[in-house]
């Protein structure tokens, strides 16, 4: 017994350790100034008002901020927040049951909210702009509507696909923000930050070799820091230096452009078995046994960023750029490929 309590204590430390990793205020935020700045004032203009802030909308890929950001509003206008995701809200019920438990001022957090179920998302409508929602009891002849008052609340919703919201719940976010990848200079100060919260002794150089890896978004960097962490421990007297993360980071098949193994069996898959494309996504995903979703979600988006991969009607097609990583020179067959597409557009006048 009292081993397994000692385990539970430290278990428990360590959570409250990384729970702690999450900014409490802006200026704890680096990276994505402009958005700072728009929330700060959206946050600021509420609170000369004494009002209960307008609903907001953050989209962009996974990773980047966007639950940080939620609970660094909340704690800035200094409300309570609940959280939720889309999936899990799966009939009106569940959505009153929500709201209801609202105070006046609250904010109601839902991730993923473009997986809101649609029947869902038209009760959150009326609870958007005039504070009730109708709920229906009962069937048939007897059925009935009930009217449940909502006190006045801030919704914020997060998506990493923007475009699968409907109209009408997109319209009803006053305030719509998109948030970028970080550069690797922003990602040198997370991977300080949280170096110091998580007691890791880190050089400069240790941290810019994390941050420069890391895709662009602050949750990769504090999982490869852990990592290095992890590794300098074993191997290296608990220092996080240059080359020790360099080390680490290539254990993990991560290279200097932040390409891990996934990244560059697209690209070898592309080149050596279908000539640099194009290539449809289920081939591709075929291909490379990985679920086209997930490929296309996950992977792509930065190959594309960096310049490695374009996405054209035909499919997917590797640019000179990924030849050269692999200190290969493009195929005749690509050459004559890509002169064809760019003869077949047509000429601007």
């Amino acid at each position: 017994m009292t081993e397994r309590f000692i385990s539970s204590t430290l278990n428990k430390r360590d959570e409250d350790k990384e729970t702690t990793l999450r900014p409490q205020h802006f200026s704890q935020f680096p990276g994505q100034d402009k958005i700072k700045e728009r929330l700060d004032l959206y946050v600021a203009a509420s609170n000369v008002r004494n009002e209960p802030l307008g609903h907001l909308l953050l989209n962009g890929p996974p990773g980047l901020g966007k639950t940080t950001l939620a609970y660094i509003i909340a704690n800035e206008k200094g409300a309570d927040i609940k959280t939720s995701s889309g999936p899990v809200i799966e009939k009106p019920g569940d959505l009153a049951g929500l709201l209801t438990s609202l105070e006046e001022g609250d904010i109601l957090f839902i991730d993923e909210i473009h997986r809101l179920n649609r029947t869902v998302e038209e009760y959150l409508y009326s609870a958007m702009e005039d504070y009730f929602i109708d709920i229906m009891i009962d069937q048939g002849p007897g059925a009935r509507s009930v009217r449940l008052n909502i006190p006045r609340f801030t919704l914020i919703g997060a998506t990493t696909r923007q475009g699968l919201l409907s109209s009408p719940l997109r319209s009803r976010f006053p305030l719509s923000c998109r948030l970028d990848y970080y550069d690797a200079d922003s990602l040198k100060k997370i991977v300080l930050r949280s170096a110091d919260i998580l007691g890791v002794d880190i050089e400069d150089d240790g941290a810019y070799e994390i941050a420069s890896r890391s895709r662009g978004t602050p949750r990769i960097t504090n999982n490869l820091l852990r990592w290095a962490r992890d590794y300098a421990q074993v191997k290296a007297d608990n220092v996080i230096s240059k080359d020790v993360a360099s080390n680490a980071l290539e254990m993990l098949n991560i290279d200097t452009n932040g390409l891990d193994e996934m990244d560059n069996r697209i690209l070898e898959t592309l080149i050596y078995n279908f000539n640099g494309g194009p290539v449809g996504g289920k081939n591709l995903a075929v291909a490379v046994g990985e679920d086209e979703g997930t490929i296309s979600d996950v992977y792509e988006p930065f190959l594309i960023q960096e310049g490695y991969l374009m996405r054209t009607p035909s499919g997917r097609v590797v640019t000179p750029k990924a030849w050269q990583r692999f200190n290969l020179e493009p195929t005749k067959q690509y050459i004559n490929k890509q002169k064809k597409k760019n003869d077949d557009q047509p000429t601007l006048l």
